[in-house]
């Protein structure tokens, strides 16, 4: 048994040298996966997805959403998507990389959102995973906070809230912290 491996290897080889190329480098379940949930991917037309490394790299992406509702209407927020070689077995890693005042997204760019943490589950994908960061903007949770000076303030002062968002957006200060326009 042992042998018939060998003599597989060896034949293996001598094609990858015959035809003078590297050898081809095998793709992980995770990859596999990933691909297949790109190809069917289904966003709205807010959302939106590159490959800053190229279309080589799937397992980092960056996904753009462009809220058409809600308090974040106008705004483009960059998320960064890290995939783990055993995806779906572990939720892919988050990050936004637009500086914004969210209740749950922190000043970090860490992003709260359950199917990311304690309620992610393999029959999950990325499409789930976009579909949870655009609700996010059309309905910002101020009851799982990651940014707890905007949930009190969305909580208590709804106006007072849409007003921080809007100078926020518009690039200003909000309380002693500066974000960047992202109009």
């Amino acid at each position: 048994m042992i042998r018939l491996f060998k003599v597989k290897e060896k034949q293996r080889e001598l094609a990858e040298n015959a035809n003078g190329g590297s050898p081809i480098k095998k793709q992980s379940a995770g990859e596999l996966r990933l691909h297949k949930d790109i190809s069917e991917l289904n966003l709205p037309k807010s959302c939106s997805i590159s490959f800053p490394n190229g279309k080589d790299d799937l397992m980092n992406f960056e996904v753009s959403i462009r809220p058409d509702e809600g308090y974040y209407s106008g705004g483009t927020f960059l998320f960064s998507f890290q995939v783990s070689p055993i995806y779906p077995h572990e939720a892919p890693k988050v990050k936004c990389k637009t500086k914004v005042y969210h209740p749950n997204i922190d000043l970090e760019g860490n992003v709260c959102l359950n199917i990311l943490r304690e309620d992610w589950k393999p029959v999950l994908n990325i499409n789930t995973v976009i579909y949870g960061l655009y609700h996010l903007f059309t309905e910002p949770n101020y009851e799982d906070p990651l940014n707890h000076d905007a949930a009190a303030v969305l909580r208590d002062n709804p106006k007072m809230f849409e007003s921080n968002v809007k100078r926020a957006m518009y690039g200003g200060y909000v309380g002693q912290t500066y974000f960047p326009r992202c109009m």
